[in-house]
């Protein structure tokens, strides 16, 4: 008898999020905007921003501890932590690690992913193939990001699309072979490394004051060209994770993207043919919270009791590199 390998099953999810909210409103009594402007043409109509004393190790904390209660799994109970955000407490060590000594885990092996907003998919990714090869049987994957802090607040394109969370899911080996991950695919085309970036910081050009003064720490985005790039990216790699899962898109219970813009969500279901009572959207709540919208997301649906048994579920999610992936999972 041929054995076949084991299928990773979301056994548990957490979320967190800052307390602290900063509404459209808040944002215009700094930048030349409005509620409606921001509203019309993002979909955002507040975010969250962590506090001064505050790290994105700490959000992730609360939301690891939601998704391990969540699953019946204790800490020791972990062969990895794999974590996929792009604003780790240090530049070294990873904020895996520094998460691994706030849980109290032992004896595992933890590393980050750097893919910005398509953090947690590139984690989620790498942990089903940890545990199809039979290395690992259970995992902690961690989507956080707290891009209040690398944000120019003069710059209106900007600061009014990103807010700070994270979420975790508990990811263990199942041998049922209807349940689990059927298909996860990612890619990257970096010649559009520029188009979507912190300008300075890194090797090629180290903190100065001059680099401070031209606020060259902050991100910078092109946006026309990220919208364009990302709904025909997405589309083309949900469509492969569909066909190579045999799912069809009348199959999917939901769809539960990357919470970067509304517009971006509603033009990618349009052209996938999938109604919006389907998509989750919460982005009006968070704005862009970069590697944790995703898990964020799929958390609140599994609480409210949105997602049953034998459900099929399409994640997929676009960002900076650019980066973009997609997973199709049976629950």
């Amino acid at each position: 008898m041929t054995q076949t390998s084991p299928r990773s099953v979301i056994r548990g999810t957490g979320s967190a999020v800052p307390s602290t909210v900063v509404t459209n409103d808040d944002i215009a009594k700094i930048v030349d905007t409005s509620d409606e402007w921001i509203t019309s043409r993002t979909g955002i109509r507040e975010r969250r921003v962590l506090e001064k004393d505050q790290a994105a190790s700490d959000l992730a904390r609360r939301a690891s501890e939601r998704a391990l209660e969540d699953a019946g799994l204790a800490v020791e109970e972990l062969d990895a932590i794999i974590v996929g955000t792009c604003t780790a407490d240090y530049q070294f060590p990873s904020l895996a690690c520094v998460l691994e000594a706030k849980l109290g885990a032992k004896d595992v092996f933890s590393f980050d992913v750097n893919a910005a907003c398509s953090g947690f998919l590139n984690a989620l990714s790498v942990t089903d193939m940890f545990i199809r090869s039979g290395r690992i049987r259970n995992a902690l994957v961690v989507g956080t990001d707290v891009l209040s802090r690398f944000l120019d607040w003069q710059d209106r394109s900007t600061c009014i699309l990103f807010g700070d969370g994270a979420g975790a899911a508990v990811v263990s080996a199942s041998d049922n072979g209807d349940r689990g991950i059927l298909s996860a695919r990612l890619q990257t085309d970096g010649s559009y490394a520029e188009t979507l970036y912190i300008r300075a910081g890194g090797s090629k050009k180290p903190a100065t004051l001059e680099t401070v003064e031209k606020r060259e720490h902050s991100i910078y985005m092109n946006g026309k060209e990220v919208f364009k790039v990302a709904v025909r990216s997405m589309e083309e790699i949900s469509r492969r994770v569909l066909d190579e899962a045999g799912i069809c898109v009348d199959d999917l219970s939901l769809v539960v993207p990357h919470q970067a813009n509304r517009r971006i969500i509603t033009a990618l279901a349009s052209r996938l043919g999938i109604p919006m009572e389907k998509v989750i959207v919460n982005v009006d709540r968070y704005g862009n919270t970069s590697a944790a919208s995703i898990p964020v997301a799929l958390d609140e649906v599994r609480r409210q009791g949105r997602i049953a048994d034998g459900d099929i579920v399409l994640l997929n999610a676009f960002g900076a590199g650019f980066a973009w992936g997609a997973a199709v999972i049976r629950f």
